[in-house]
């Protein structure tokens, strides 16, 4: 980095600072202090020649759910403002601090990390980063924009059904979602025992690599430099490429014909009958949900369950119906289906189409609950399909113009194989 860290903090905390109210809603608390103090400690073990990791020196962001030693963890709920202090910082903060990130806050999210939206009524809405009378994406909303407006340099998120990839998608920055068991998640307040997963949002493909193997305990490796010409690239066209604007598409297409142009072996694929079953599976309540219902049953036999969004409280509400035999039968499908998916995408080197099917809505066209809905079901598909399936996914900008509103494409890889996909989505990245 040509920049010293202390400036380079300075000035992320200037533009949280310059931000104002929509600083406080990006973020929901920021550590100046330990900040500066960390900063000038990567800036000395610099000079000595010293380095801690990949990420040394390096701001960092942290999505609200993650523990912090001595403040409660509030997962955007005002619910949890009273809840008892963390006792220590959860792993993956430990892991960052020893690597010499500087942590500069927490970032604001929607409450349980429940929507794809990214709106919160308790901590108020982050306005998306290239135009504030849109959504940011959700459920790492904050991380997005302060990813894109340089509060920060990294943001690392956390991943239940797309929670760090429409963000990236929406904001027009990268962002990584690895295979479930790649990242602790001890000390992250939980969404869905099964689904849910922690990475990073970058501005590109690299730092999310630097950041996830520092997330995953690994010592940093360069990733393989992987050759565009010959690659075998699946588009699954079909059900995930329904409903979807005419500016997604078109950019997706003209960065098919890119890759094209370059060597890339592209071929359509159907998938439907798989890419649509975790739906189709799901119809009469969802693994979320389920999982939601029992993670915050206590807060409901409390009767605090009147503080939450009401958007979020009928989701949660919907997993407490939810029969055990057919939370038993989802778990026993969606294991045979991963089976199933495995194969069908055995020949591939990746799978790639649009992480969002639109361009980010205004905050004020959902206002009402339906529309709300309608665009959170819409928002969420094509991620969520990838973490029922938990196959590693990354989301990088496709190119725009300035004027245009961002546009993600997800690049899907095969399951454990993560720096994999991370090098063939910087070469498609670099290629685009």
């Amino acid at each position: 980095m040509s920049k010293h860290c202390v400036q380079r903090t300075e000035e992320a905390l200037q533009a949280i600072a310059a931000a104002g109210d929509e600083g406080d809603r990006i973020f929901v608390k920021v550590y100046t202090a330990s900040a500066r103090a960390e900063a000038a400690a990567a800036d000395a073990r610099a000079a000595a020649g010293v380095s801690l990791g990949p990420i040394d020196g390096r701001i960092v962001s942290i999505k609200d759910l993650f523990d912090v030693a001595g403040e409660p963890t509030t997962a955007g709920s005002k619910v949890l403002r009273a809840a008892p202090p963390a006792q220590q910082d959860a792993v993956i903060v430990q892991r960052l601090r020893c690597a010499g990130a500087v942590i500069i806050g927490k970032t604001n999210m929607t409450e349980f990390a429940f929507s794809g939206i990214g709106i919160n009524p308790h901590y108020g809405t982050p306005g998306n980063a290239k135009d504030a009378s849109r959504i940011p994406g959700g459920s790492s909303s904050g991380a997005g924009v302060a990813v894109a407006r340089g509060m920060c340099e990294i943001a690392i998120g956390s991943d239940t059904g797309g929670s760090v990839r429409i963000p990236s998608a929406l904001n027009g920055v990268t962002g990584f979602k690895p295979t479930q068991v790649r990242v602790t998640r001890e000390g992250a307040f939980p969404l869905s025992y099964s689904l849910d997963t922690v990475g990073p949002l970058a501005n590109n493909v690299i730092d999310c690599a630097k950041a996830d193997a520092v997330l995953a305990g690994q010592k940093w490796e360069p990733l393989t430099k992987r050759k565009i010409d010959g690659l075998r690239i699946g588009i699954p066209r079909g059900l995930l490429f329904t409903n979807a604007d005419e500016q997604v598409l078109g950019a997706f297409e003209l960065a098919v014909q890119r890759l094209t142009s370059m060597g890339v072996k592209a071929v359509d694929i159907h998938l439907d009958h798989l890419l649509g079953a975790p739906f189709k599976l799901q119809e009469n309540g969802t693994l979320i949900a389920c999982e939601a219902a029992q993670i915050h049953q206590e807060l409901f036999a409390s009767g605090q369950d009147n503080q939450l969004d009401d958007l979020v409280k009928s989701r949660i509400s919907r997993g407490q119906t939810i029969l055990a035999s057919h939370y038993i039968y989802m778990q026993q499908a969606r294991s045979k289906l991963q089976t199933q998916l495995d194969a069908a995408i055995a020949d591939f080197d990746v799978l790639i189409l649009p992480t969002v099917p639109v361009v980010a809505p205004t905050i004020k066209s959902l206002d009402k609950a339906d529309d709300f809905n309608h665009t959170n079901m819409l928002i969420l598909r094509n991620p969520s399909v990838f973490n029922f399936y938990d196959l590693p996914a990354a989301s990088i900008p496709l190119p725009r113009s300035g004027m245009e509103l961002p546009v993600g494409l997800m690049v899907v890889g095969k399951r454990g194989c993560d720096r994999e996909l991370l090098a063939l989505t910087e070469t498609i990245n670099d290629s685009l």
